[in-house]
């Protein structure tokens, strides 16, 4: 790599296609938020001449971050697409934010790439968050490669940062994580800053100056060739060590000069199987260059060093019903199978399906079947139907160029596909087939909202299940006990975006109120209660009486009905009466409005009239007895409690136990686990976790995740149950 001077860019202002999978590669951008992802895309599609100037298409707008909520918020907040062509290859490019709310964005573009370029800020290193999803790649074996950004900061040390990647993501073999060019400075400037200027090639020993705005080439100086011999001589080392030629050790250390060219093709191998991973640099093209640093490079990486979709493994296929179905690997002629990795919405074209493909060739006009499976916790039904696929295209910013048809391998823009969601199977209509989904990231941070006025209200449904189309990571949920629609988010921002699409792209203005949780009451001892409903006004009177005696009982029993009624007290016909109306009142509560549980209800006596009682006055006089056995009695409020597992890094353990023993939890225990991490598991009251999935982020830097459970209702203790009161009557 690095032997071309200038390879054969693509054309701008034209779509970008491929007839067969070889000539695709899918690179997907990975890095914190800052990093530097969005400006690198930017100035490869310059370098790739896709663009007319850094960032720019040819109607002005910009090839990423072109959401008018992207521009607003200063960062990446969703998955973008931007296909380029070099040296005859098409490389679709995934910029995926660099937030931990958007991390659902993130495993779609892991999902849609083969390979993953991992961007890393030269004067910021690198974060936990990075090195969790450089772990998740790892388990899967996902080719990988660095690239330093950033390279003009005041603090910015290359050398210092390969040493850093090495350590980070090298993890046995750190020697499996090496640079392929050193940085060139030039002159010094005044503040004691050389900038970056060029590069040079460790393998080709050749020069690359890009202090004109465009690449040329020359030969070092014999003063400066001992200056990489360390750095070189440990690459070669390095790439022989993966070398599949076990010769080739032998003949090193023997003291033969392996040709270059062999060492090129054994490193384009070792990065393609995921067993080395090169470190890169770059930066972008300063005003009016053509060129940004190093970004020849990594075309000429990509093109040659990351795998093609024929090397990649396809997920796990079986038909709707869950037999498991053979495929080829990426053959266009085969049978179809797409997935959905992306749903927008686009205010003149509707929605608009990101897709790729993983065998057959997708053609516009034509009937696909729609297989949906595995997202109804998220208020995803299951689903098969049929659909007309509409027009195919290429996104590039805002515009959409379109295309013919999109083979095994490739990705492409499917155009009102109505029925299809994020994470759908597009198959052939009359062979359907349902892909294994990738794994999604539980969304733990609920937001209750309602409608702001009327008119928002009778398009708050529609809004609220188009939201949840796009998003697989947000989960909607219809509270049937406190009666809230809550929105499950990954974390603030990504609630504060979801707000700003229903505002928007929907129109629908909602109010955010305060969550609740869902509380429970019930007796603290044994009580009873006399309920008397007589009326005699005139004509036929209401007559009911009867007597109740109430015990508490373990929890989770619910609610117990027993009838001990002797001598017909109460007439046989009317007891089912008296059972519904102490249900009825059960369920509205007793004391503070929450469901009464966990109680059994004895009917002991009672007395009826002939003329005037009735089913509704019988109904009446429960409720009325067990509203006055409450009365006499101690009420216990009781909670939810969820059973919580962190996973959190070993030098936060401590900080984490200490923060769920402030919120009233009882930590289960520990476990050790891989990668200096443990597993820490608790119980903890869900009205104290609310905003959990934000401070742990916080607490841990972002490197711990959690997952909770329901485990039970059990009693609020009494200072935390009288301040909930005080909370609730003031909010009244």
């Amino acid at each position: 790599m690095g032997d071309k001077a200038n390879a054969h860019p693509g054309a701008a202002g034209r779509a970008v296609a491929a007839d067969q999978p070889a000539s695709v590669r899918n690179v997907v951008l990975v890095g914190h938020s800052g990093a530097g992802k969005t400006t690198l895309v930017e100035a490869l599609a310059l370098t790739a001449g896709a663009v007319n100037r850094a960032g720019r298409v040819e109607d002005g707008g910009t090839v990423s971050d072109y959401d008018d909520i992207e521009h607003r918020q200063q960062r990446s907040v969703q998955l973008s697409l931007v296909p380029v062509e070099w040296d005859g290859i098409k490389i679709n490019i995934l910029d995926t934010p660099g937030y931990a709310d958007f991390v659902g964005e993130l495993r779609a573009g892991l999902r849609a790439a083969d390979a993953a370029l991992f961007v890393v800020s030269a004067s910021d290193g690198v974060d936990g968050s990075t090195r969790m999803v450089w772990e998740e790649c790892a388990a899967v074996g996902m080719p990988r490669a660095i690239v330093v950004t950033h390279l003009e900061a005041a603090r910015a040390d290359f050398e210092e940062m390969t040493r850093i990647c090495a350590e980070a993501f090298g993890g046995d073999d750190p020697d499996a994580v090496l640079p392929l060019y050193l940085p060139l400075h030039g002159p010094q400037a005044p503040d004691g800053h050389a900038p970056v200027t060029g590069l040079i090639g460790l393998l080709s020993q050749t020069l690359f100056d890009y202090s004109t705005g465009k690449r040329v080439e020359s030969q070092p100086g014999e003063d400066e060739l001992p200056l990489i011999e360390e750095a070189r001589n440990r690459l070669i080392e390095g790439i022989i060590a993966e070398s599949e030629d076990e010769t080739l050790m032998d003949r090193y250390v023997g003291g033969e000069a392996i040709d270059v060219k062999t060492l090129i093709q054994d490193l384009e191998r070792a990065v393609a199987r995921g067993t080395f991973h090169p470190v890169l640099a770059a930066a972008p093209a300063a005003e009016g260059a053509r060129q940004g640093l190093g970004t020849l490079e990594l075309l000429e990486l990509i093109t040659r060093g990351f795998p093609t979709p024929l090397e990649r493994e396809a997920p796990a296929v079986t038909t709707p019903d869950g037999k498991p179905r053979d495929l080829a690997v990426c053959d266009p002629s085969g049978p179809l199978v797409a997935e959905v990795v992306k749903t927008a919405s686009d205010p003149y074209v509707g929605r608009v399906s990101l897709v790729r493909v993983f065998s057959g060739t997708l053609r516009p006009d034509e009937t696909v079947h729609v297989s949906g499976h595995g997202l109804a916790d998220r208020g995803h039904e299951d689903h098969d139907v049929d659909e007309r696929i509409g027009a195919l295209s290429t996104p590039f910013g805002k515009q959409q160029r379109p295309v013919t048809h999109a083979v095994a391998g490739d990705l492409v823009c499917v155009a009102k596909l109505n029925r299809a969601e994020t994470g759908d199977t597009l198959s052939a209509k009359d062979d359907p087939l349902l892909m294994e989904p990738w794994r999604m990231p539980d969304p733990l941070l609920p937001l209750a909202i309602q409608a702001h006025s009327k008119a928002d209200e009778d398009k708050l449904s529609q809004g609220l299940s188009r939201l949840a189309a796009e998003d697989p990571t947000m989960r909607l949920e219809q509270n049937q006990h406190t009666h809230q629609v809550v929105l499950w988010c990954l974390g603030e921002a990504h609630a504060d975006v979801a707000l700003e699409r229903l505002r928007s792209r929907y129109g629908v203005q909602v109010d955010v109120v305060p969550h609740k949780v869902s509380l429970r009451e019930t007796f603290a001892a044994r009580s009873a209660g006399r309920g008397r409903h007589v009326k005699q006004s005139g004509g036929h009177g209401q007559y009911a009486i009867c007597e109740i005696e109430v015990e508490p009982l373990p929890g989770g029993s619910g609610i117990e009905f027993v009838d001990k009624v002797v001598g017909g007290a109460v007439p046989r016909q009317f007891i089912p009466s008296v059972e519904k109306g102490v249900r009825a009142q059960a369920a509205k509560g007793v004391a503070a409005g929450h469901p009464l549980v966990d109680v059994r209800i004895t009917l002991l006596d009672g007395k009826a009239h002939s003329v005037d009682s009735s089913d509704a006055a019988f109904q009446t006089a429960g409720a009325l007895a067990l509203r006055e056995a409450a009365a006499d009695a101690k009420i216990h409020l009781l909670e939810p409690v969820a059973e919580v597992s962190v996973l959190v890094g070993d030098e936060y353990v401590g900080a984490v136990m200490s923060d769920l023993s402030g919120r009233r939890g009882r930590v289960l225990g520990t476990e050790q686990t891989s990668g200096g991490r443990t597993l820490i598991k608790a119980e903890v009251p869900e009205i104290e976790i609310g905003r959990y999935a934000v401070d742990l982020r916080s607490l841990s830097h972002g490197t711990a995740r959690f997952d909770r459970s329901y485990a039970r209702h059990e009693p609020m203790p009494q200072q935390v149950a009288e301040r909930l009161r005080q909370q609730e009557a003031k909010a009244s």
